[in-house]
């Protein structure tokens, strides 16, 4: 998984696959699901980022461990 961020358009996309895309679906206001031949998810985008989604934090729960990076 990766997680993109552009300050220039404050666009956040997150990836799940290195699959290609071949469709994409907005599945609520400013949130774009993209998907694979098989109709899986392979990433989101997510317009507007820092009115949705707190950009200063994040915190990754991998099992027994624990990763947290704060602005």
């Amino acid at each position: 998984m990766k997680i993109d961020y552009y300050n220039d358009t404050d666009t956040l996309y997150i990836t799940l696959s290195d699959k290609p895309s071949i469709e994409s679906e907005e599945i609520s206001k400013d949130i774009v699901m993209d998907i694979d031949e098989n109709n899986q998810p392979v990433g989101f985008e997510i317009e507007h980022a820092r009115q949705k989604v707190n950009l200063n934090s994040i915190i990754f729960n991998l099992g027994n461990i624990q990763l947290e990076k704060s602005a």
